[in-house]
């Protein structure tokens, strides 16, 4: 499991990180960082598009679940079969934010582990014979920022950017009271909680680990926020005859 993880995510995110350091003017690792984070974006914006937009067709179908749910309130076994019914008519999976997730952890773990031997310089035994072994590196961003230590400017700027990146994500409206939508109230306020939580762990953690790898964190959170913005934007509200159809207000 090891030799298959390092060949499919380890080897190729190192090989790619040392050949930008290569070509890069000034051979800096800062900047290396910074275009790895946007061509590892780049290849997982598709995934994390579908995500999202899954995730605003789920939102605009919210008037057609209440109804559902208020009208079946005393059948939960007719209302979980009426929303399945639902979901494949919209074509609309309730589970599909969870994939991009899934796949960005073993590239983030890949990626520690690539980092951490680009910044000490170690581990050139594995690059491939047509990357050039660079011997040593100054890990530095522009020459002055050191990004082999914790960086606690960095981790501070994770921690707010991963605020805003969690805030674009909670519903702006309360939902309504509707019987049997007592999951939904629980999520949205589980949403705002994990709005406030997770940047103050993103902070923590960020504040132990080396600054390179904060710097992929923080250049990744600011991709996502545009990306969220620019897939996000408000669309009107799929609803039933019973209700009026009508966009978000900002």
């Amino acid at each position: 499991m090891a030799a298959i993880f390092q060949a499919i995510f380890y080897r190729p995110i190192f090989n790619l990180l040392i050949g930008l350091v290569n070509v890069i003017p000034g051979h800096d690792i800062g900047l290396a960082i910074i275009v790895l984070t946007i061509l590892i974006k780049a290849v997982l914006w598709p995934l994390s598009a579908r995500a999202l937009k899954q995730q605003r067709e789920l939102q605009s179908l919210q008037p057609k679940v209440d109804e559902i749910k208020k009208q079946y309130a005393g059948n939960k076994d007719e209302m979980g079969k009426r929303l399945m019914e639902l979901y494949s008519k919209e074509k609309v999976n309730p589970l599909s934010s969870c994939l991009p997730l899934l796949i960005q952890l073993p590239v983030f773990i890949a990626l520690y582990s690539a980092l951490s031997h680009g910044l000490k310089s170690s581990g050139f035994d594995l690059l491939y014979p047509f990357v050039s072994d660079p011997g040593t590196l100054d890990p530095k961003l522009f020459g002055l920022v050191p990004l082999a230590d914790p960086n606690y400017v960095l981790a501070i700027l994770s921690g707010i950017t991963q605020f805003f990146q969690a805030r674009m994500m909670v519903t702006k409206q309360q939902p309504k009271k509707v019987p049997g939508a007592q999951d939904e109230q629980m999520m949205v306020a589980m949403n705002k909680q994990m709005m406030y939580t997770m940047p103050v762990l993103t902070t923590f953690i960020a504040w132990k680990l080396p600054g390179g790898l904060t710097l992929y964190w923080f250049v990744m959170n600011l991709l996502t926020i545009a990306q969220q913005y620019l897939t996000m934007r408000p669309v009107k509200v799929v609803a039933s005859d019973a209700v009026a159809v009508a966009a978000p207000k900002q």
